[in-house]
């Protein structure tokens, strides 16, 4: 795949690389390529999750492309209408409401402005020990509103966030690991053998339960308890519905009377 992204199918795992210059920033056409990516994740039946991660070790992703922006290549008033980001929207994740197949960010370097929205937008996070966070949207007279003003809140103290949409304060990933913003901090050299470790037991794992993990948590994202219930019981859940009558939910069960490794097909 071209425009700074490369693809790599392992199995049953897609491999996405954002490799576009020294600082993987992203212009309309690379989040176009990214959104295809994630497209062929969620429209291949044998591809069971994905692994993202930034080329080299310094940079994931500085995000926006700030040269496209002052050239006119992007508009920044509506710049959600102006400009066709691709599937899911900016990165082709961060507003993605379809994909049910879980994304790893292995975070290889330093997750800025976009590149944070992106990151945030995955369901795993593994980082490397060197990473740092950061939104430094303020002193360009902008805001981070593809993702971090509607997510970083939800995920960390609100004046922990404050810090850092307001004094563009970076965050290292041991604190990031410390409010639970990412799953684990691994030294850098470790860091894809430990996202495909996880890859690897997503995609053992029966797909249609594992989809619907993330189809039910989208739903009853921010609903009150009781309401959370109900919207289960009553709610389209078209995987979660399907999960409920498939054949790897029956053979889970017979594979564990049985004693023996279970073979989901995803039916």
């Amino acid at each position: 795949m071209s425009d700074g992204v490369k693809v790599h199918r392992e199995g049953h795992v897609l491999e996405v690389v954002l490799d576009r210059g020294k600082v993987n920033a992203i212009d309309v056409s690379t989040s176009q390529a990214l959104a295809a990516a994630f497209q062929e994740l969620h429209e291949d039946k044998d591809l069971r999750c994905a692994i993202l991660t930034g080329g080299g070790e310094k940079i994931f992703s500085a995000g926006w492309d700030l040269k496209a922006l002052n050239n006119g290549e992007m508009q920044l008033d509506n710049w959600w209408e102006a400009d066709e980001y691709g599937f899911g929207g900016f990165t082709g994740l961060t507003e993605n409401w379809s994909l049910n197949k879980p994304v790893i960010a292995a975070i290889n370097g330093l997750a800025i402005g976009g590149g944070f929205e992106m990151a945030m937008s995955c369901d795993l996070l593994i980082a490397a020990d060197h990473v740092e966070f950061g939104l430094p949207e303020m002193p360009l007279g902008i805001v981070p509103d593809a993702g971090a003003l509607q997510r970083l809140p939800r995920r960390i103290p609100h004046n922990i966030a404050m810090e850092m949409f307001l004094l563009g304060r970076r965050m290292t990933a041991i604190e990031a690991a410390h409010y639970g913003l990412v799953n684990k901090v691994v030294p850098k050299e470790q860091l894809m053998d430990a996202a495909r470790e996880w890859a690897a037991s997503i995609s053992w794992s029966a797909p249609l339960a594992m989809q619907s993990v993330k189809e039910v948590q989208r739903e009853i994202d921010c609903v009150p308890l009781e309401a959370a219930f109900q919207k289960m019981r009553t709610d389209p859940m078209p995987i979660y519905r399907k999960m409920l009558k498939s054949a790897d939910a029956a053979e889970g069960v017979a594979a564990f009377i049985e004693k023996r490794e279970p073979n989901f097909k995803g039916e």
